[in-house]
């Protein structure tokens, strides 16, 4: 049987659905850590080792997650990506992907270089200089978000609101990146995610939170949304300016009634839009895998 890799340290829910796709597809996917994965360049025909695909790389690999760590680890695991992708293994999404998104900076930025409408905001090492700018925003009467450059879920993010929160201001491993906090129109907290596959957006929820994080983590509660056309455009502009195969786009409209893009997710969950929508998720991604990248299996 053809054999996919799941790469991932916690399978859970979304690991089954992906193996359960796979199978109706007539793939077997095996789940695997980076953190057990080795380049062994002294092996010409095999040199990436990968735990149950000893003798034969995968068909195809389909990454769910990256695992934390040092600087060297971090970059490890997407060398091993890398690898795999230029021995002819489809990644999705592929490591440059996820370079791409997982740096909040780099992807803030890529989204201004084309133009698309995000929340001011700032990157930067020093912390005088960050504090000057908070300082500024709060005297303007603007609130401001500090997020970690790496991070989901809602980790390590705070909410600066006031002169006193400035002594909460910290940097993310000595960077600092500053966003301003984009009311959202309407009462309460809001934003809509919406999953775009191969340049298509198939599905949208607007979540809304119990407090101004709107991570369904959190807490946030799900209802599913007709995709309106400025927002699916919006969507999918951001997924091509980060060149991937799917991604989970967070976008909040502003009291303006304007759309901006909070965040753009290379390994987004889809457990609450799932609980909400009457479309397979799992089964669309996998086929958009299987038809696209291997089209020699498409026989199945």
């Amino acid at each position: 049987m053809r054999r996919i890799a799941i790469i991932t340290d916690d399978p859970g829910w979304h690991g089954k659905q992906l193996c359960l796709a796979f199978a109706e597809r007539g793939y077997a996917a095996d789940y695997v850590s980076l953190t057990a994965c080795k380049l062994q360049l002294t092996v010409a025909d095999l040199p990436i080792f990968m735990p149950g695909f000893e003798q034969e790389l995968p068909s195809a690999v389909f990454v769910r997650g990256v695992p934390g760590g040092s600087l060297e680890e971090v970059v490890f695991y997407l060398d091993v990506l890398h690898g795999l992708k230029i021995m002819g293994v489809p990644v999705y999404n592929d490591a440059g992907a996820i370079e791409r998104s997982v740096d909040k900076g780099m992807t803030s930025f890529l989204l201004q270089h084309v133009g698309l409408p995000t929340a001011l905001t700032w990157v930067l090492r020093d912390r005088d200089a960050a504090l000057v700018i908070a300082e500024q925003q709060l005297r303007e009467g603007y609130y401001l978000i500090s997020k970690p450059l790496f991070g989901s879920q809602g980790e390590g993010i705070r909410r600066i609101e006031k002169s006193t929160d400035l002594l909460w201001l910290t940097s993310s491993r000595g960077i600092y990146y500053l966003q301003r906090f984009v009311e959202c129109v309407g009462d309460g907290y809001s934003d809509v995610r919406v999953f775009v596959i191969n340049g298509r957006a198939v599905a949208a929820m607007r979540r809304r939170g119990i407090s101004w994080l709107n991570n369904v983590a959190r807490g946030a509660s799900c209802e599913c949304i007709e995709l309106e056309p400025d927002l699916a455009e919006l969507a999918i502009a951001a997924v091509n300016a980060l060149k991937m195969d799917y991604a989970g786009v967070d976008v909040i409209q502003d009291e303006d009634g304007c759309y901006r893009i909070i965040e753009v997710n290379s390994v987004p969950a889809w457990k609450g839009l799932q609980s909400v929508c009457d479309i397979n998720i799992a089964e669309y991604l996998v086929a958009d895998l299987l038809d696209r990248y291997c089209v020699q299996d498409k026989i199945c």
